[in-house]
């Protein structure tokens, strides 16, 4: 008998011809500018770990000191008896850090994208989203049902106003129920592949103009733009204009979870509907701590997010006079772009052998063809580390025939 399961395996061994399998390397070591990597010590060039903060003593030792108190799990969900001091503690500082009225802390930025969406939109609303938003959002729009999608070009103003005037006869035409459809705009803040940053303010404005609500999903501005790292809304001066902001705690701020930010009112509408938030434990005692000290830090000094920019601009200026092509990138994100999925896989590869650790993004999380190897620049590298890492990159180059 045929395994039913045959065509997924199958597909493996498809994958590797075509050079989209993913290899996963083991780290086994904190995360830091250098890893030991499979028994290798290589310089970390693709981190999320923006600021750092992943293996910073500080936020360790308040992670402790939390466990020593509180112990380790909430031991229920946040809606029956799971909510701790700190959680409201997180909540308190995170909205205060965003300047905002309200935020509600959940376990992941991809299920705070999901709650976001699912909570307050259905089937007869309609949502307008950036080609190039992240899968959750993606994910998110798919889990709500709903059947009004509209995609506009990436980071064109004129095609986002061309859907929103396209959707206004079945926004102005009432739900089946005579209520009113909503119509989501949904962007990413940084884009995670390219680093080019939405164009918040024409987004708000169209959306006013058009009677449309925004959603941004801030998760590679936070503690990167803006002031102390507060992000996209503050980098544009826009707050009290989103009417959604969604980050996460996973990158700059080095632990783990997600966050949804805005008015009072509506946060406590997501606490008391989103049901990933009321049928799931929330984020344990250790990682809250952690985030606690952490946006403490961000608060008291921006040292660590000039640090993050100064190595940014250092690495594509680099770059740059090698011969790579680096996109169109406005943030630390450096992607250099290498196109063919199989030479990025190569690249990465003969990166590793000269002890620099750069992973290759290749389809689906970009464009078939637009493969690349996107180095993720830290607070915690010199430029000695740097130069190490601009070296091998020459060496490997050349030897591809890339410069």
């Amino acid at each position: 008998m045929t395994d039913p399961l045959q065509p997924f395996y199958d597909q493996i061994a498809a994958m590797k011809e075509k050079g989209l399998y993913s290899t996963i390397r083991t780290v086994e070591s904190p995360q830091g500018a250098w890893l030991k990597v499979n028994g290798k010590k290589v310089l970390n060039f693709c981190s999320n770990n923006y600021l750092g903060l992943a293996g910073n003593p500080r936020v360790g030792k308040a992670a402790i000191a939390a466990v020593k108190k509180y112990g380790v799990g909430p031991g229920a969900v946040r809606t029956l008896s799971g909510t701790n001091v700190l959680h409201l503690k997180l909540e308190e500082e995170m909205a205060k850090f965003k300047k905002c009225e309200a935020a509600l802390v959940v376990q992941g930025g991809f299920i705070a994208n999901i709650i976001a969406i699912q909570t307050i939109m259905g089937k007869e609303d309609i949502v307008i989203s950036d080609e190039l938003n992240h899968a959750s959002i993606i994910d998110a729009v798919k889990i709500a049902q709903i059947g009004n999608k509209f995609i506009y070009k990436h980071n064109n103003m004129q095609d986002l106003e061309m859907k929103l005037k396209e959707v206004q006869p079945l926004a102005q035409t009432p739900r089946v129920d005579g209520s009113k459809r909503l119509v989501l705009i949904v962007t990413d803040g940084v884009f995670s592949m390219d680093g080019d940053i939405a164009p918040l303010p024409e987004i708000v404005k169209l959306a006013k103009k058009y009677g449309a609500i925004t959603m941004t999903d801030d998760a590679h501005g936070e503690g990167v733009l803006g002031n102390f790292g507060r992000g996209i809304v503050d980098h544009f001066h826009l707050h009290g204009q989103v009417d959604i902001e969604v980050g996460t705690f996973s990158k700059a701020l080095g632990v783990v979870g997600g966050v949804i930010a805005g008015k009072k009112e509506l946060i406590e509408y997501y606490r008391q509907k989103a049901r990933p938030f009321a049928f799931s434990t929330g984020l344990t005692i250790p990682d809250t701590a952690a985030l606690i000290e952490a946006i403490s830090m961000l608060t008291k000094s921006d040292a660590l997010v000039k640090k993050v920019w100064a190595n940014g601009a250092y690495l594509k200026k680099e770059f740059k006079k090698l011969g790579f092509n680096t996109g169109v990138s406005e943030t630390p994100i450096t992607p250099v772009m290498i196109g063919d999925e199989n030479l990025a896989k190569t690249f990465s590869m003969k990166l590793f052998d000269h002890h620099v650790f750069a992973t290759p993004i290749k389809f689906p999380m970009v464009a078939l063809g637009k493969a690349r190897i996107r180095v993720m620049p830290s607070a915690s590298h010199t430029k000695k580390d740097l130069d190490f890492g601009i070296a091998a990159f020459a060496k490997v180059g050349k030897e591809l025939g890339i410069i």
